[in-house]
This record gives structure tokens, sequence and C-alpha cells, in this order.
């Protein structure tokens, strides 16, 4: 690949990055790829920690905040935070959703897309919606008759799905590359504790994060594994790949 590789990744929340892309982000950004994150909404319906770090009113603009930090901690540099509300993103005006991230997909031109799979990973709306509007986009901006004014059109060499299990389900198999759906899997020990000090970021989320994560015997075992689903296979693997740009 001669040109710059490029990763972009497109999510509904503050703390979705760091659930599901920490430690491969951490890599990345380490090898000098080229990283986007997109965020719809800043997050107002969560939780505000315990003890709260915030009131109700504030979280939207606290939960931005954290996400700023957990994203300098990972090493990605260009963060677009849309203005979406939390828990409505399925509602949002398909046109100017499509508008915004075709400009984006345009401006930062990436090889590779991730994004949660059709069904949200957990079913979450949001989640669900966000995986709609990514993949339309990814359409849209590869035509160049949609929004000239967002600049030359893009296409986007692969699509990939944060995977349908659950990343601690995985991280505690013994061979989780043998499940379906698996088709990059990222053994990123070596940034297990910078995906730490990343969720650490997001403190008004932390009674789920220590739950998922801290308060458990195996912490750097789940956190030092993530994997993806190739959206548009077409053939099977027989065993996943390690590297998010492998065969482009």
């Amino acid at each position: 690949m001669s040109e710059r590789r490029s990763l972009l990744f497109i999510f509904a929340h503050p703390d979705d990055e760091s659930f599901s892309v920490a430690g491969s982000a951490c890599r990345y950004a380490e090898e000098g790829v080229q990283l986007t994150l997109v965020t719809a909404t800043r997050g107002g319906k969560g939780k505000c920690g315990n003890p709260p770090s915030c009131t109700a009113e504030e979280l939207p603009r606290v939960r931005e905040a954290e996400l700023r930090a957990a994203a300098e901690i990972i090493g990605i540099k260009d963060v677009r935070v849309l203005d979406y509300k939390d828990r409505e993103l399925a509602s949002a005006p398909v046109e100017e959703m499509r508008s915004q991230l075709v400009r984006v997909l345009r401006e930062a031109r990436p090889q590779v897309v991730v994004t949660f799979d059709p069904h949200g990973a957990n079913l979450h709306p949001d989640h669900v919606a966000i995986s709609r509007f990514a993949t339309d986009a990814i359409s849209a901006a590869a035509d160049p008759r949609w929004y000239r004014e967002a600049g030359e059109a893009h296409s986007v060499s692969r699509l990939l799905w944060t995977t349908p299990r659950r990343f601690y389900e995985l991280a505690r198999m013994d061979n989780p590359g043998s499940e379906p759906g698996v088709d990059f899997l990222l053994d990123n020990r070596r940034w297990w504790k910078k995906k730490a000090e990343a969720l650490r970021a997001h403190r008004s989320q932390n009674i789920q994060i220590d739950e998922l994560f801290f308060n458990v015997a195996d912490t750097e075992r789940v956190l030092s594994i993530e994997a993806f689903r190739d959206a548009w296979q077409t053939a099977p693997k027989e065993s996943p790949r390690m590297d998010l740009f492998e065969g482009l």
C-alpha cells in the first residue's frame, strides 16, 4: 500500500471507542496510521458515576471532555463529535447525517472503517442507528454525484464491525479465532495498560467500566484482545487475520 494508511472509527457514544477499539487504535497510532474518530452523541443519558462526578445537566459536556482525554491517551488526533442526542440517534435526519459522514469520509480518506454491526453489538438503538448511517455514508462517499461540495469521491476498501460476541467472552476462550464472526483478531497485550488508561478517562461511566474490566481477576487478558468481523466478506477465512490492513 503506497498511500498513507488511514483508519476511521464511527461510533455512537463517548466510551464506545475505549470499549471496542482502544488497544488496536493504540497499535496503529504507534505505527503512524492516520486515525479519525466520529462520535455521534455526547452520551447525555448515561450515568454520572459513583460517586457522581457531575450533575445530569453537566453530563454531556463532561463526557465529551472524557472522550477527548481518552482519545489523546490512545493517540487519536482527529476527533469529531456530532450534535445528536443520546438515545435519539435513530430519529436523526437521514440527509443531514449522511452529508456529515460523507464529508468526514472524503476528508479522512480511510482504507478501513470500523463501526458496530447491524444489530449494534448489544441491540442498543443508537448503536444500530450509527451502523446503518455509517454503511449508507460509505456508499454515498464513493459516488461523486452525492455532495459534490464535500470533496472528491472516496471508496473505502474494508468495512469492519466490532465482534458480535462480548469481548470478555472471546478473551477467555482458548481459541477465539475459531468463533464465527471473528475475521480479524488482534493481540494487543503491548497496549493493554493504555486501553485501561483510556477506559479510566471515562470517569463518569466508572460503574459499568469497573464491573466489566477492573473488578475481574483477568483484567489484563480481557483488555488484550479485540476482534472484528469483515462486513464485506465473500469467502470464509481459515483463520483470522492479525492486521486490519492485511490484504489491501
